[in-house]
């Protein structure tokens, strides 16, 4: 589809005529479309709207300045509101001030102080962004094509095409089916390579020789007393068989706390502490643990602002693994190894 760019001209007006009319031809002759105050009287709050309107559509715009300030309105001129208003809205900007050492008609220069002071600040304003210098209308016509051509490539905009090469409804519709189907696609592709590497039984094997030989030590607080007791070491294949049921949907940090803990003294008779019966520096060690072996991960579900907890959940390695593990405890007779 071929785009076009819709690009407004902004400049004094009688002073830089055959100027303008050289820009809009270089816009015209490059299949584009040029946008001027030619096509509105600037001198009314209702004018302006309709100027706002014109450069909100526009994809590029273009300011010329020589030695003329122009018409001011509550202290400004037209061309420096048309500017910062396009500047404001994020439309890029394309500065082409008058070479200093020109020759200019005396007729089309300020002789306002004020004006000529405004004027110079305007300038300044330009040159903080992209800015040509220009020395006639022909050497500005050149500069303002190679300009735009370069800005067309390192910096594209939406443009516009022809109603009939516009993507219809229903293509847009089958192009967010496709999408979708493809990424779905991906996912299940990534879910087989899961499977088909961890079938190898090295891999396998590997996995829960890890666990089986790495171990940490977890005490227990009960609701009678405040200090940590029954130490014991406890190896990361009991831990993860322990948690994996719950993580096939999501578990807290504190949850987790609470599953190791109950399971592992499920039938002391004494009454666990409701909060983290087990050392939060412990229970967070054994999680991080888990996500470096990449069997969990830290859920990406989108939770409320006031909800500050961490959420786990199983890899798809994770489940292959505890996959593995129920096979060999089932084997076992219900047994850790």
């Amino acid at each position: 589809m071929k785009v076009k760019y819709q690009i407004f001209v902004s400049s004094t007006f009688e002073d830089l005529k055959p100027e303008r009319e050289l820009v809009i031809k270089a816009i015209l002759e490059i299949g584009h479309i040029p946008v001027g105050m030619e096509m509105f009287s600037a001198g009314n709050d209702e004018q302006w709207k309709i100027i706002q309107k014109q450069i909100d559509d526009c994809d590029y715009y273009i300011v010329i300045s020589a030695h003329k300030y122009g018409s001011m309105h509550d202290g400004i001129s037209y061309t420096e509101k048309e500017y910062d208003y396009a500047s404001s809205i994020g439309i890029p900007t394309l500065g082409f001030i008058i070479n200093d050492s020109s020759s200019w008609p005396s007729i089309y220069s300020e002789s306002d102080s004020i004006k000529i002071d405004k004027l110079k600040k305007f300038k300044e304003k330009i040159k903080n962004k992209l800015v040509n210098f220009w020395i006639n209308k022909e050497d500005l016509y050149a500069k303002v094509s190679i300009s735009l051509m370069k800005h067309f490539i390192d910096n594209p905009r939406v443009g516009w095409i022809k109603a009939d090469q516009a993507a219809s409804p229903d293509v847009l519709k089958e192009l967010a089916r496709l999408s979708k189907e493809n990424a779905l696609l991906r996912e299940l592709n990534e879910k087989k390579e899961i499977q088909l590497n961890f079938l190898n039984s090295e891999s396998k094997d590997s996995i829960v020789n890890t666990l089986e030989n790495h171990k940490v030590a977890i005490g227990f607080r009960y609701d009678d007393s405040i200090a940590w007791e029954e130490v014991d070491d406890y190896n990361f294949l009991q831990l993860f068989n322990i948690l994996a049921p719950a993580l096939m949907s999501e578990i807290t940090t504190q949850e987790a706390a609470s599953y190791i803990a109950r399971i592992i003294k499920s039938n002391t008779n004494r009454k666990l502490v409701s909060s983290f019966p087990i050392p939060i520096n412990v229970v967070k060690n054994i999680l991080s643990d888990l996500v470096v072996i990449d069997l969990i991960k830290l859920s990406v579900k989108r939770r409320t602002l006031k909800d500050k907890n961490d959420y786990w959940t199983i890899t798809e390695e994770g489940k292959m693994a505890f996959k593995a593990i129920r096979k060999k405890i089932i084997k076992s007779h219900g047994k850790y190894s």
